[in-house]
């Protein structure tokens, strides 16, 4: 079982409800107040934690309900991952609007926690953020391959970014560019290139961690968000790898089916610390290599050196284009 914090998250057995208390030091002494493992809307289970702790609590994940007693800098999009309730007995109707509009959803009178109706309406603000994520995740996943669309992987990036503003960590970004999706459609149809897409997504998703995030960004393009890496040197394996792995054919029918790929790798230390704009870069760099059979990628140092040679780079809304095969 997990101990509720401030944080609640769900486990398998989803009657078990557990949570995140972040407040002050001074706050812990009214955790009598929650409701507990015997009450008939939980059980919940509680755990307090400081608000100099909350986003390290939260970037560990395994969070559904976050109690801020005493909010912190960012606090908004670091609990964007699990319900968010605020405890305040004050506030102007206009100030309790923008809360709800930046992602609270319910605001709770510290008195009201020990009424019969708080463990409601905590059970409530659990049920919401999980119908709204059931939500924008039928909407942002791609059809074919199941991947995240591009607005989910710029939410993502933008909720990493903001956990770690605090302590910031090394991230990259890979963008991948295939050319032979067009070929296969008009040789084998437009279902086999929706197949294709879905082979392509595996053999990438199986390149990489757990941890890492791989998208969709259109008909040809794929991205990889490598959440952390010591140095440079290690998005330059992982992107070594992938393009390796991504030269093997790919059965489709009987047939063997070909791709080349060019990948862009932008870096979040020294690229750019906007979501966006990592994407924009990796975008161009991967419009800019060359992506027949060939075994590089373009990083900043080899965009740099090929700059004399290489294709103008790929507008902001490369992706918004199809490659023509």
């Amino acid at each position: 079982m997990h101990r509720f914090n401030g944080i609640l998250s769900m486990d398998d057995d989803e009657s078990t409800l557990h949570g995140l208390w972040v407040a002050s030091t001074t706050a812990a002494q009214h955790t009598h107040q929650l409701p507990g493992t015997d009450h008939p809307l939980g059980p919940f289970e509680w755990t307090c934690c400081l608000t100099e702790n909350a986003m390290a609590r939260l970037s560990a994940g395994g969070v559904d309900l976050v109690l801020v007693g005493t909010p912190w800098a960012g606090w908004t999009e670091g609990a964007d991952g699990a319900a968010t309730v605020l405890l305040r007995d004050d506030g102007t109707p206009a100030e309790r609007i923008a809360w709800l509009r930046a992602g609270v959803q319910d605001v709770l009178a510290p008195m009201e926690l020990a009424s019969t109706g708080g463990a409601w309406r905590l059970r409530s603000a659990v049920e919401r953020h999980r119908l709204r994520q059931s939500t924008r995740q039928a909407f942002a996943t791609d059809v074919h391959t199941g991947l995240p669309h591009e607005g989910q992987l710029l939410e993502h990036m933008s909720h990493l970014l903001a956990l770690r503003e605090r302590e910031p960590a090394p991230m990259a970004l890979l963008v991948l560019r295939l050319e032979g999706f067009a070929t296969t459609s008009a040789r084998l149809g437009p279902e086999a290139a929706g197949a294709l897409r879905r082979k392509v997504a595996v053999r990438v998703r199986a390149g990489v961690r757990s941890s890492d995030v791989v998208a969709s960004l259109g008909n040809d393009s794929f991205a990889v968000l490598l959440s952390s890496i010591e140095a440079p040197a290690d998005a330059t394996r992982v992107a070594s790898k992938l393009q390796s792995a991504l030269l093997q054919p790919f059965k489709l029918a009987g047939v063997d089916v070909a791709l080349a790929a060019a990948i862009g790798l932008a870096e979040s230390l020294a690229d750019g610390s906007q979501p966006l704009t990592l994407l924009r870069r990796a975008a161009g760099r991967a419009a800019a290599a060359q992506a027949v059979g060939r075994s590089g990628f373009a990083n900043r140092a080899e965009r740099e050196q090929a700059s004399a040679t290489a294709p103008a780079p790929a507008s902001d809304n490369a992706f918004n284009a199809a490659n023509d095969d």
